[in-house]
């Protein structure tokens, strides 16, 4: 579960926030509330915490402007005033609750699990994959009366899959519920720790995988093996998941390749500014912003061309990625190395996942300045 803590006064951020981590909660904090509210639409939140005063942006304005941009999350207002006035206009505000400073740190706790639970139609506080338990009031984790000892981490992944059946995430979503705002993993961090997941929950005796790798989209949680047997039965006239999942690949590939033309006509641009090298320095100083729009491009391709299936296209888009980082002013070979690289992804992308038969490219190696120049002849680019 993933809170939002408002707090202007460090010291009782820092302990709150452990005290909530303690708990397997996953706490983003600010001291700004004009932060806090641009975090709102960018992250989704279970429940906020609001400290009452700010110097721009009180918190009843702010608690107001949420639920006037139809945020329906919980909200606990903490207060320094004890008078009952000032909690009567938090709750007008539209918050659920208040608490007065200082306070009982497992009050608080206890407040926030009552908060959570209330939001819950069925008011659960006990989520289950076959012999797999999870207790959401004390964060235990158990399979077959044997308790497992999870990470953090771990924890809020297995969490938010059950409580989240048979939906898809990415790993890039994976990674806004469960790391911190202020934390920057790549994305094989969300690999490792599903493979340390895995691993624990195999050593306790599961052996069917709860969790299902969806190739290309991300990760969900299983059926349950006898409800999976059910839905097999009654559905075995209907298409195949797989089928499903190949369908629901297939659409997301086709908004990605949708992209292809605005993507390739800036490299292109690129190529062109980078191989009209200036006659006397021999180097061209590239466009700031072409630059910066193509860097941003390049690192996108690489990652989404990787999930597809197409690790020669990801290398590619990688090492574009980084030849114009590290270089804003190509040399002769820089400009006829990077015009080669964005011809040989075009066809990767172009070829392979239109079934064809790819025909080996170059060898794709990283960029030396020693490596000597080569003849060059741009090639057309192709239609997309």
């Amino acid at each position: 579960m993933k809170i939002l803590l408002v707090e202007e006064d460090e010291r009782t951020a820092t302990i709150i926030s452990n005290a909530l981590t303690a708990h397997h909660y996953l706490v983003n904090t600010t001291k700004d509330a004009q932060t806090g509210l641009a975090l709102t639409k960018t992250y989704s939140y279970d429940l906020i915490l609001l400290d009452v005063i700010f110097p721009e942006l009180d918190s009843l304005s702010l608690c107001r402007r949420l639920r006037l941009e139809g945020a329906q999350m919980p909200i606990l207002m903490l207060t320094g005033k004890s008078k009952s006035g000032d909690r009567i206009a938090g709750l007008e505000a539209g918050a659920d609750d208040s608490m007065v400073k200082p306070f009982d740190i497992e009050e608080l706790v206890a407040r926030i699990r009552a908060l959570l639970r209330r939001r819950s139609a069925t008011l659960q506080t006990t989520i289950t994959w076959e012999n797999l338990h999870i207790d959401l009031d004390t964060c235990e984790v158990i399979y077959n009366n044997v308790p497992l000892h999870l990470t953090p981490k771990e924890y809020g992944l297995l969490e938010l899959f059950l409580r989240n059946p048979r939906k898809i995430f990415s790993r890039s979503a994976l990674l806004d519920n469960i790391w911190k705002t202020n934390e920057f993993p790549e994305e094989r961090a969300v690999t490792t720790q599903i493979k340390g997941l895995r691993q624990k929950l195999k050593a306790v005796g599961m052996t069917a995988d709860c969790l299902e790798t969806v190739y290309g989209l991300g990760y969900r949680l299983k059926p349950e093996p006898a409800k999976a047997l059910e839905q097999h039965e009654e559905t075995h006239h209907s298409s195949s998941g797989q089928e499903e999942v190949e369908a629901a690949i297939e659409k997301v590939w086709q908004k990605l390749k949708a992209t292809f033309s605005k993507t390739f006509t800036l490299f292109d641009q690129i190529c062109t500014q980078a191989i009209a090298a200036h006659p006397a320095s021999g180097a061209i100083t590239l466009d700031p912003e072409l630059l910066e729009n193509a860097i941003l491009e390049a690192h996108r391709l690489a990652g989404n061309l990787g999930v597809f299936g197409l690790p020669e296209g990801s290398e590619l888009a990688r090492n574009i990625e980084r030849l114009l980082q590290a270089n804003a002013e190509p040399s002769q070979y820089e400009a006829q190395q990077l015009c080669e690289w964005v011809a040989a992804l075009k066809q990767v992308v172009t070829q392979q996942r239109n079934g064809q038969k790819h025909q080996p490219q170059p060898e794709v190696h990283q960029h030396s300045p020693h490596h000597p120049t080569q003849q060059f002849n741009p090639k057309v680019p192709l239609s997309l």
